[in-house]
């Protein structure tokens, strides 16, 4: 009996060693993930649109988004629409790569 526990004791301190070790917190590097942020348009450019997110009891929120010719946009945008803006932070401010117009509610 004393036999087989040691063995299986051995067995599992061997299979541990085996796995790789990975440091917590650390994370591989990659690039950005992309982060939403949805609201109303409050400006717009042929190179950025600014967004304002409203909440009921809490502070609004004001985001500027750099347009480049890889941002796909879908639906019109105008000034007071509602859009889901997919971004990535960048050095140079947050690029909007994803811009998705909401329909607005009908009458």
């Amino acid at each position: 009996m004393s036999l087989v526990r040691s063995v299986i004791v051995l067995l599992s301190m061997l299979v541990t060693g085996l796995l790789p070790v990975r440091a917590q917190g650390s994370s591989p590097e990659s690039q950005p993930q992309p982060q939403f942020f949805s609201g109303t348009i409050t400006a717009l450019s042929d190179t950025e649109v600014t967004v304002i997110r409203t909440v009921l009891g809490k502070n609004s929120a004001t985001r500027t988004f750099v347009l480049t010719p890889e941002t796909r946009i879908e639906g019109k945008p105008k000034v007071k629409a509602r859009v889901t803006v997919r971004y990535i932070p960048d050095e140079n401010g947050d690029r909007a790569v994803h811009i998705i117009v909401r329909p607005s509610p009908k009458k």
